[in-house]
């Protein structure tokens, strides 16, 4: 007699949201309360920036995004998680983006990013370096839907039906050295649409990390699109990260760079405070920020609940740090 064992994450697919529900939900942008505070040494991170809140940005007209065709794409049902899908309207209006502001509505000013022409750029041990256009790539690419957990630092959470590629299939793409440990990843600098990368205290252009062996695992995911549709700009667009098993601020955003090194990268909070933000960031409920408890999470479209070893992808991850020694994995 065969027995299923339901793993945590599992849940039966009439549970999801379905689409026509998270793509019509709401039409109106729904303003939200800023999450818990992420101070930094003497200024505010992740709080209301007040001096946007009087003057907001207005909106612009932003041109279509010229992948829209390729979208909706089919679902994997490989991964799938016990609550419903998060509402479109506040995972797209509840952003983090550091570039555009330090509060969470920049959904408006992140508008002013250009997606296009947007150029991609492979360098350090690899074959050859190469350069290559986002919709370039995305011709190259097998993409596919994927439903996530993503948990910030800040205690708040999200279930997001990403769509994009895994991230495996672009370092084959890229022919990295058998000498390559690392990948470092790099957004875009361009500060004059971009106030936030005006701010001199902050190491810009934002920096990000993975072993070859985290890039490479079956979660790891490069993100092109979101509810059926491309990724918007506020939530990274043309192409970011998702790592479900490791806090938000690792989950890079409009990157142009890979570079592959033998020399771990010093990812951009790291350097700001690596006590509190450091290099592996997995998600872990018994351990707690320096100023708030990681033991539960509020979610943006229902209760709060607990948190899970691994945001719950114990299973895929966790033999890779199996060996590693002396060091915390969960900060």
């Amino acid at each position: 007699m065969l027995i299923k064992r339901k793993r945590g994450w599992e849940v039966a697919e009439r549970d999801a949201t379905p689409e026509s529900t998270y793509m019509n939900r709401r039409s109106l942008v729904k303003a939200l309360a800023a999450g818990p505070l992420l101070a930094m040494g003497g200024g505010l991170a992740g709080c209301w920036d007040e001096a946007t809140a009087s003057n907001p940005p207005q909106i612009v007209d932003v041109p279509p995004d010229p992948s829209a065709h390729l979208y909706p794409v089919q679902r994997n049902l490989r991964y799938k998680v016990e609550r419903q899908i998060t509402d479109e309207a506040d995972a797209t209006t509840y952003n983090n983006f550091y570039e555009f502001g330090s509060h969470k509505s920049i959904s408006i000013a992140a508008q002013a990013l250009k997606i296009r022409p947007w150029t991609v750029t492979f360098d350090g041990m690899v074959e050859k370096p190469v350069s290559i256009g986002i919709d370039d790539l995305l011709k190259q690419m097998p993409l596919e839907e994927r439903v996530y957990r993503h948990r910030c630092v800040e205690a708040w959470s999200m279930i997001v039906p990403w769509s994009g590629f895994p991230m495996a299939k672009l370092v084959e793409l890229a022919k990295p050295l058998s000498s390559a440990k690392y990948i470092k990843m790099q957004t875009f600098q361009d500060p004059e649409i971009a106030p936030g990368q005006k701010q001199h205290w902050y190491p810009w252009p934002y920096v990000e990390g993975l072993t070859m062996a985290e890039a490479t695992n079956e979660l790891a995911f490069m993100v092109t699109g979101v509810y059926g549709k491309p990724v918007p700009r506020q939530m990274g667009a043309p192409l970011r990260l998702a790592v479900p098993w490791k806090y938000g601020f690792k989950h890079i955003k409009s990157i142009v760079r890979f570079t592959f090194t033998d020399k771990r990268p010093v990812s951009f909070w790291e350097e700001i405070q690596g006590a509190e933000y450091g290099f592996w960031a997995n998600v872990n409920p018994k351990v707690n920020h320096p100023r708030w408890s990681q033991a539960t999470e509020r979610t943006l479209s229902g209760p709060r609940v607990p948190t899970q070893l691994y945001n719950g992808y114990t299973e895929y991850v966790a033999d890779m740090y199996k060996d590693i020694k002396g060091e915390n994995l969960f900060i």
